[in-house]
């Protein structure tokens, strides 16, 4: 059959004059007759029958392979390089569907451009390298503040923080201070035109605690992200953390002169810290700073508890991940111990190392615990176990607000176009 046999398919388009089959026995009947003369010839000369001519060695193979009337010609005629072409169709389909493929692997690893599928509202998109434009609706306490270079401060690049109103509709995000949020109710909200950007997340943000943020109620299904303190917020920022930096630098503790310290500015009866405090100093004599006590020294409030062995971190309030500065920087930052009241033990465990601080409910009684502060100011071994953990973590005490505007652009363009919505804000942040 022709195109699966090694030869042309007969007759063989392209081949020379005298080349074919019928030219070649042409040939052969025309040597016929001198080869009859010559024999007769040798005869008539007495040499017996003509002997037919000797060929060389291997000629009888030779000879039975040429060609006749029923084999083709020994030497074959080339085929044209256009029949060639026909002969291989499964390596060309190969080859086609090889190319196919890789065209369809490049297109697949290739990055979608920037802001591809950012909706109205998106600006220049969240994607890598795009930059997200974020809009505070009121400044924290009415405060107005220069915004941060987010890039030169925490690394975070691709940022346009402002708090010009004007620019609501290129917003990527939007932030809502919980505090003035309550102070102008939901009449102080953007309204339409224009309408809100189907893509835009406004952002709930609070540092508060539970027991100080008033009207929650009134704004589920408003928000689309929460930011706060409390780990599993959308945007978590803590009032501080640790961190093992890259080559840990040795600690020196200050020289410690005093005995305990607290630094409150809002006193209230009613308060359990206020009212713990009041059995403590029965046992214990406490120095506080504040609103009800010493004027702070000069440098604030690290320069002055950096004298003291313990520092009372007593917060407002007991709540979920409510440690606010009052570890992180009155405490931590002076190199004094924390003696805590807030959230359960396990809570600050979730945080700090569990010989980094005194809890008061480790102790039946405030007279038990200041026995044991007492023994601890007279055992230096003892109470420098408390800052083992230095020789592995440093100390970092967020900064208000900078640090918040540039999470939320950190945060923004991590997830993209993900939209969610907070059915009810106010059982998520006081459970």
């Amino acid at each position: 059959m022709a195109g699966r046999g090694g030869g042309c398919p007969p007759p063989c388009a392209g081949a020379q004059p005298g080349q074919g089959v019928g030219a070649e026995r042409r040939r052969r009947q025309q040597q016929q007759p001198e080869q009859q003369q010559r024999r007769e010839q040798h005869a008539r000369a007495g040499g017996g029958p003509a002997a037919p001519p000797r060929r060389p060695r291997g000629a009888e193979r030779a000879a039975a392979m040429e060609p006749g009337p029923r084999h083709r010609p020994a030497a074959r005629p080339r085929c044209p390089r256009r029949w060639w072409r026909r002969r291989r169709p499964r390596w060309a389909l190969a080859a086609a569907l090889l190319g196919a493929a890789l065209a369809l692997y490049a297109c697949l690893r290739e990055p979608p451009p920037a802001g591809a599928g950012a909706g109205p509202g998106a600006g220049a998109g969240a994607g890598a390298g795009a930059e997200v434009s974020v809009l505070l609706w009121w400044e924290p306490f009415g405060r107005p503040r220069r915004a941060p270079d987010c890039r030169r401060r925490y690394n975070i690049t691709g940022c346009r923080l402002s708090a010009d109103r004007g620019r609501l509709g290129e917003a990527r995000a939007v932030l809502f201070h919980h505090r003035d949020l309550a102070l102008h109710g939901a009449q102080g909200l953007p309204r339409a035109p224009p309408p809100r950007p189907p893509a835009q997340i406004w952002v709930w943000m609070n540092f508060e605690s539970p027991s100080h943020s008033p009207g929650l109620r009134a704004f589920a299904g408003l928000f689309n992200w929460t930011m706060s303190y409390r780990a599993d917020s959308d945007v978590f920022v803590p009032y501080g953390y640790l961190y093992a930096p890259p080559a840990p630098r040795p600690f020196s503790l200050p020289r410690k002169t005093r005995l305990v310290a607290w630094v409150i500015s809002n006193w209230n009866e009613e308060h359990a810290r206020v009212r713990y405090y009041r059995q403590l100093k029965e046992h214990l004599a406490i120095d506080v700073y504040g609103a009800r006590g010493l004027a702070l020294a000069e440098g604030g409030v690290v320069t002055t508890v950096s004298a003291y062995k313990f520092y009372l971190a007593f917060e407002n309030s007991q709540h979920t991940d409510y440690i606010t500065e009052k570890l992180w920087r009155n405490a931590f930052a002076a190199s004094a111990v924390p003696v805590v009241l807030g959230p359960r033990r396990a809570n600050y465990e979730r945080f700090i190392p569990p010989d980094s601080f005194i809890h008061v409910d480790d102790f039946p009684s405030p007279r038990r615990l200041a026995t044991y502060l007492k023994f601890l100011d007279k055992s230096k071994p003892n109470y420098r176990r408390y800052f083992a953990w230095r020789k592995k973590y440093e100390v970092h005490v967020t900064s208000f607000w900078d640090e918040h505007y540039c999470k939320v652009c950190e945060a923004v363009r991590t997830a993209g176009n993900q939209i969610k919505t907070v059915r009810n804000l106010a059982s998520w942040f006081e459970s």
